[in-house]
């Protein structure tokens, strides 16, 4: 005799965080956390099936299954017998990960979510711990009365700067000068870090753990990141704080600097203040995954909107009927989402479309700009009239930076369009009969 097989059970290290607060479907998923920190959402009845799972079973997987189709039907008034259990042990759960199949076998490796327009181009900096240390010496600056006192010390700010300070002459003393060039980018740089801060401490001031940090190319641009995966255990408002917390610490670090600017009246803090207002703009935008996509996405309760874009233009465009993606939602986060979908396309068809026609001269620019910025530096070094070894290595810096800052975009946007090209080319060169292409 064969010996019985192993009942089913869930994945080791699986958790189970319950019901998505806030939700903006009309059957509000469940959430589970997988071993390698991926946030799994659920249907109601296939959550019932891991929290069954999750509990002690009788030995053998007669028994197992016999017990959970048995409460299955219980709590849902249908009924369900073994080989429902069966089908959806292994046909939904263990394809995810969450748990092993009906006969106890190991489930297959699990994959990282790759979405639409992902960060997929990065490298963890600092570790979860560190982000969690870091994140607690902040997390006091997300007390209801801290964020009153701070932002109405921004707009205050905001007013006195704009008001009274002559912003232009500044940033033209700013370019003629390799070393303010440099302090510039460079506190820059510290405010995207800090932003990144933020969105780790309001994870923290809420009561989960942030992720690791780190930083590489988004799209064209680089960028920093922080793995704020566990928000969705919070609420709404908690969701949509680590979402602002980002933009929020830039407006914090606006405060330091204005404060340095104005007992030193030191013009590039002046510039700097202007670049991290830039950065507060490009990240509350809400075409691509900034932190203002984020927003929307949390206030209507639906995580991933990109996936709603090709059922929204058949059903706006084509008139076809909703599809289920479409028919799970909500009333309202449907209308939003269509909102979003209808002026997402023809931005991001634009901005596609300005890029591609501008892009050899945009290669051009760049080379003469980098080609300038090196003979500049060169001449800096070889000549002492032009200033004391120390300027001279910070010009020689200064275009360096530049110039990487001029290549990143370029190599973002030969892996952006690197990828699919790839895919094309890999399905044109098939063999016929293996899956390709045939005439």
């Amino acid at each position: 005799m064969s010996a019985p097989c192993a009942p089913p059970t869930l994945v080791a290290g699986m958790e189970l965080v319950g019901e998505f607060e806030g939700s903006g479907y009309r059957e509000p998923p469940q959430l589970v956390c997988r071993p390698d920190g991926q946030i799994v959402r659920l249907p109601p009845l296939l959550y019932r099936v891991v929290r069954a799972l999750a509990g002690p079973l009788p030995p053998g997987p007669e028994p197992a299954m016999a017990r959970i189709a048995a409460d299955l039907s219980e709590e849902t008034g249908r009924c369900f017998t073994e080989e429902h259990i069966v089908f959806l042990i292994d046909k939904k759960l263990a394809p995810l990960g969450i748990t092993t199949y009906s006969d106890g076998s190991p489930p297959p490796p699990t994959t990282k979510n790759d979405p639409f327009l992902a960060f997929r181009f990065r490298l963890a900096v600092l570790p979860e711990h560190v982000t969690w240390f870091l994140s607690g010496l902040f997390a006091w600056l997300f007390r209801p009365a801290v964020v009153a006192l701070g932002l109405a010390a921004f707009v205050a700010g905001e007013a006195w700067l704009w008001t009274t300070q002559d912003t232009g002459a500044a940033l033209r003393d700013v370019l003629t000068s390799p070393a303010a060039v440099l302090l510039v980018v460079l506190l820059a740089i510290a405010s995207c870090a800090f932003h990144e801060l933020g969105h780790g401490a309001a994870c923290r001031y809420g009561g989960v753990r942030p992720g690791a940090m780190g930083c590489g190319i988004y799209l064209v641009w680089p960028a920093f990141y922080t793995d704020i995966t566990n928000s969705y255990r919070l609420g709404r408002a908690g969701r949509i704080r680590a979402d602002l917390g980002g933009v929020y610490f830039n407006a914090v670090f606006v405060l330091g600097l204005g404060a340095l600017y104005a007992a030193t009246g030191f013009q590039p803090l002046l510039v700097a203040i202007l670049s991290v207002h830039l950065e507060m703009v490009q990240q509350l935008l809400p075409t691509l995954r900034f932190d203002g996509y984020y927003i929307v996405a949390d206030l209507i309760g639906i995580p991933d909107l990109f996936k709603y874009i090709a059922p929204i233009l058949r059903r706006v465009f084509l008139r076809r009927p909703q599809d289920d993606r479409l028919r799970a939602l909500k009333r309202w986060p449907q209308v939003v989402v269509a909102v979003w979908v209808l002026f997402l396309v023809p931005v991001l068809s634009l901005q596609l479309g300005l890029v591609l026609m501008n892009l050899p001269e945009l290669l051009a620019a760049d080379w003469r700009t980098i080609t300038s910025l090196m003979e500049h530096a060169g001449a800096s070094g070889a000549s002492g009239a032009l200033g004391s070894s120390v300027d001279q290595v910070l010009a020689m810096v200064a275009a360096c930076l530049q110039a990487v800052l001029l290549v990143l975009p370029l190599a973002g946007l030969a892996l952006v369009v690197g990828r699919p090209v790839r895919a094309l080319v890999r399905l044109a060169w098939r063999r016929p009969g293996t899956g390709g292409l045939e005439r």
